[in-house]
């Protein structure tokens, strides 16, 4: 006999399908397995096989010991567990938790929304850079995300929100080695102690001459 571990009915622990002789066999490879631990690395037993990806498929464990390979039989749970269903789940979850942005609109929707006219320098995805109308330095461009989605002023970011504070910096970084390549200055105003007059976050790439230092 090979020993091969199928899955053929129900099973209450792994969520396979196992025959009689099929459980029979899987326990007695894990006793012998069990036994056959060498400096906690297992070496499996010559022609043995175990259970592996879908259901029903045996794949044989090479008993090298340079180097074996042990496929653990609960991947064959984890194809037939639902985890696609788990995943819905939180997404749902996670929607619904999701803070409603009840701020009023600012000008930088209009400007999204091609309203009013701007010089937009970069566009993607998830956000929109252009140069302010009010320049503190000959280059001056601000970088805001497409969607607001709460984002009214840095400190009100939520833990889910780390990849587009991310992005937002990382295109403010390319925009100013592209501008500036002596150097430039990345500001975020939060708040009325930080002069914040826009409440759309808004990353500023200053430059185009040197800085000062402290800033005011």
């Amino acid at each position: 006999s090979s020993g091969i571990v199928g899955c053929v009915a129900p099973h209450p622990l792994s969520g396979c399908l196992w025959d009689a002789f099929g459980m029979k066999m899987h326990l007695r490879r894990l006793q012998v397995l069990s036994r056959a631990v060498v400096g906690g690395r297992v070496v499996p037993p010559k022609d043995s096989y175990v259970s592996a990806g879908a259901c029903g498929t045996t794949v044989p464990v090479a008993a090298s010991l340079a180097g074996p390979r042990l496929l653990a039989v609960a991947s064959c749970a984890s194809a037939s567990s639902g985890g696609g269903a788990d995943e819905v789940e939180r997404a749902r979850a996670a929607a619904a938790e999701r803070v409603p942005d009840t701020a009023p609109p600012t000008i930088f929707d209009k400007i999204l929304q091609r309203e009013i006219p701007a010089e937009v320098v970069h566009e993607d995805a998830v956000c929109l850079a252009f140069r302010d109308v009010n320049p503190q330095a000959p280059v001056h461009i601000l970088v805001i995300p497409k969607d607001r989605d709460g984002l009214t002023q840095l400190s009100n970011a939520r833990d889910e929100q780390v990849d587009i504070l991310g992005h937002l910096m990382l295109m403010a970084g390319r925009i100013g080695r592209q501008e500036c390549p002596e150097g430039f200055r990345i500001v975020v105003n939060d708040g009325k102690d930080g002069a914040q007059s826009v409440y759309h976050l808004h990353v500023h790439v200053i430059g185009g001459r040197q800085m000062n230092w402290p800033p005011g």
